[in-house]
């Protein structure tokens, strides 16, 4: 059942103005909730101001089943939850490509190729889609099957495989000119690789 959330005395209407007074009156204890989960304030506050914007934008979509008040506090607590999966998993990344950096001597030049390799993995992966990088990160960063990733997301297993054969192309396509320095790493850096 669609109940359509009353921003103006027309049910059918979104306006700026009764938008402008929702958000007034919701925004300082979500960012209160947020920062509780978060303990940052500018986290917080992108949680609370991304939340608004989605719904704003998905406003005419909404099928709110619950309080409104209930809902808002409910897409605070997803984004959040959200937001710390990614951060737990960008550290884990950060530190993995700290710890599997080659301690041993090599050429500089092969230093260089690694640093930037490792910079243009970093941005493709950044240029993912979110949940296709989430779903990329927890499977290679953490190595969870595709069963617990689903499960971890609420996802099924072929939304799961879906998600990876997309991340694996698009990674290939924005790598390929580092195709033969990552054969030659295999060969010479097998630590780095494993």
């Amino acid at each position: 059942m669609k109940i359509i959330v009353p921003l103006s005395p027309n049910l059918n209407q979104y306006d700026d103005v009764a938008f402008e007074q929702l958000f007034k009156t919701y925004y300082k204890a979500l960012h209160a909730y947020a920062f509780v989960m978060l303990k940052d304030q500018d986290a917080a506050e992108e949680m609370v101001q991304g939340m608004f914007m989605k719904f704003w934008e998905k406003r005419e979509l909404l099928q709110i089943q619950s309080s409104l008040s209930a809902y808002l506090y409910k897409c605070i607590y997803h984004d959040c939850l959200n937001y710390l999966k990614h951060q737990k998993i960008k550290f884990k990344h950060q530190e993995y490509t700290q710890h599997q950096v080659p301690t041993h001597s090599e050429p500089a030049s092969s230093r260089v190729e690694m640093t930037e390799l490792q910079y243009k993995l970093s941005i493709a992966l950044n240029d993912l889609p979110e949940q296709c990088r989430t779903i990329f990160q927890m499977s290679r960063f953490e190595e969870l099957k595709y069963r617990e990733i689903a499960d971890q997301l609420g996802l099924s297993v072929k939304t799961i495989e879906n998600q990876m054969g997309k991340a694996l192309r698009i990674l290939r396509l924005k790598l390929a000119d580092f195709l033969v320095i990552i054969l030659l790493g295999i060969l010479y850096f097998k630590d780095y690789f494993n």
